[in-house]
């Protein structure tokens, strides 16, 4: 019986671990679930009467100790906080035309920095690789980069 009381344990803790810590389908939560189920088969095996009581013990602890863990504080230090604060550049389409020139900052390898018209943009070369401080002119504005090739 000890064995099967530390499997639902172990496999409750798991899960916990899962949820508040390592978000996302991983070994711990497939473990924990799965030592659950044993834990409870075990049980059933013992007779159905203990395997019906493991299974409503283990149910009603998994909700309380969910709920005891949702409600404090404590896990907030472990979980996994961070926010994205960063965007994706976009090109200004009155500022930048087709035909304008610039000059590349980076080496186009197909894909770099130029500045046109004082404005730092990402810039595609298809089909060639175009080195830095090389004039360019825009053949194409898209919203988050321009195409360009080099002025000979």
């Amino acid at each position: 019986m000890g064995i099967i009381i530390l499997l639902i344990i172990t496999g409750i803790l798991l899960l916990i671990l899962e949820f508040f810590v390592v978000p996302g389908i991983t070994i711990a939560g497939i473990g924990g679930f799965g030592m659950i189920i044993y834990g409870i088969i075990m049980a059933y095996g013992m007779g159905s009467s203990t395997g019906h009581i493991t299974l409503a013990a283990t149910l009603l602890a998994t909700i309380i100790i969910l709920y005891y863990f949702l409600r404090t504080k404590t896990w907030n230090k472990l979980m996994l906080q961070s926010t994205i604060k960063s965007q994706v550049d976009t090109v200004e389409e009155e500022t930048i035309k087709p035909g304008d020139q610039g000059i590349t900052i980076t080496r186009l390898n197909p894909m770099g920095k130029a500045r046109i018209n004082n404005q730092e943009v990402e810039a595609h070369c298809p089909g060639q690789f175009v080195d830095p401080k090389t004039n360019v002119e825009v053949i194409e504005v898209h919203q988050t980069y321009i195409i360009v090739k080099p002025v000979k």
